[in-house]
């Protein structure tokens, strides 16, 4: 079965791009016919409320749930991560399955967006430092005990991962540098 990307709104398009140059077959997901029918799904950037709202009115909150908390491996860029994450701040509805608080925009609005560098833990190989694409970005205030950070922004961790959730407050899918969607590839 494909790898899903969810296809309401954001930037879905390039997260299908870059898993299919890894030799991923990648589909979009709308539904939760189409949810029911990937192996793995990326929750990628965008607006985490509108992305709530609509995923409301298609029936998918509780699909997505249940299909997150049963272990399916998941990748969620920048909104994707305010949609899994415990706490939220500004408060805001979430599936809350990621043990992490975020502050969202907290990189700045939309013009404060930039490309910084990350440094990596050695899970994601050589070499020890990545760009990072951040677009209105949430910063990671509080890991739970079971989550591993793999990559900071300075002292802040921007790639974390509990269990089959990989979750970056960045947008790897706009870079060449694939070893955050080789990682998540590593678990389907």
């Amino acid at each position: 079965m494909p790898a899903g990307v969810l296809a309401l709104q954001g930037d879905f398009e390039a997260h299908i791009l870059t898993l299919r140059r890894l030799g991923i077959d990648a589909v979009p997901v709308r539904t939760a016919g189409e949810l029911a029918a990937v192996d793995a799904l990326v929750l990628p950037g965008g607006e985490s409320t509108t992305m709530l709202k609509l995923a409301g009115e298609e029936g998918l909150l509780e699909p997505l749930r249940g299909t997150i908390a049963d272990g399916r491996p998941v990748l969620a860029t920048c909104a994707g991560v305010v949609l899994l994450a415990r706490e939220v701040e500004p408060r805001q509805r979430s599936l809350g399955l990621l043990d992490v608080a975020v502050l969202r925009n907290a990189y700045g609005r939309q013009i404060a967006s930039a490309v910084v560098p990350l440094r990596v833990a050695p899970a994601l190989g050589e070499p020890p430092a990545m760009e990072g694409v951040f677009i209105r970005a949430p910063r990671i205030t509080r890991t739970g005990a079971g989550v591993e950070v793999l990559a900071w922004r300075d002292e802040d961790p921007v790639l974390v991962r509990q269990g089959t959730i990989l979750a970056a407050t960045f947008h790897p899918e706009l870079t060449d540098d694939l070893r955050v969607h080789r990682l998540f590839a590593a678990s389907l």
